[in-house]
């Protein structure tokens, strides 16, 4: 969780997506990777479909699981968390990160499709 929270802070800045271009994203032939970082409690409200899931209490412990030749997106409730993923993502030397831009709570604003 340490890596975590330092990762908040560390000068490395992540590129993000907005909700519905994310949504047009995956709906191309070679879609990006959603990885949602929220708790199993939040993913249990709603989550992106085919969305992988890893808390980010244990991400740094999953990195070596994602693969580094696709795009990755990292969603949470609200984007700290997700950017804090990517960062860890980055620094781990991932090339093509992003984070979505207000998280879950803009993709239900947006009135985007969730799975539960």
């Amino acid at each position: 969780m340490f890596n975590a929270i330092k990762s908040l802070f560390s000068g490395v800045n992540v590129p993000t997506v907005d909700p519905v271009t994310l949504h047009a994203q995956l709906q191309e032939k070679k879609p990006p990777l959603v990885v949602d970082v929220r708790s199993k409690g939040e993913i249990k409200e709603g989550h992106i479909a085919k969305a992988k899931f890893i808390p980010l209490s244990n991400f740094s412990n999953a990195l070596n699981k994602l693969p580094k030749n696709r795009a990755i997106v990292c969603v949470c409730h609200s984007g700290w968390r997700s950017n804090a993923a990517c960062k860890q993502l980055i620094q781990a030397g991932f090339t093509d990160v992003t984070n979505m831009s207000g998280g879950m709570f803009a993709w239900s604003r947006a009135d985007l499709p969730t799975k539960k």
